[in-house]
């Protein structure tokens, strides 16, 4: 099942891209933004999901160079 998560900024709070990964990211986990960026995760967050629902929210933060 695939996992969809959120890229955050770490320096703004703010989203950078939605990205969807074959299974849980790890928070060492390398991977490429559309912006053609290299990162390196800073921290995973695994929320709860909504009431009635199945899906969980995942936040990956990461800090861009630019």
């Amino acid at each position: 099942m695939a996992v969809v998560a959120t890229i955050m900024n770490s320096a703004t709070g703010q989203p950078i891209q939605k990205m969807t990964f074959g299974r849980m990211p790890k928070p060492w986990a390398s991977f490429t933004l559309e912006n053609g960026e290299r990162v390196t995760a800073d921290r995973v967050d695994v929320g709860k999901p909504a009431p009635g629902k199945v899906v969980v929210p995942v936040s990956v933060w990461v800090t861009p160079k630019t």
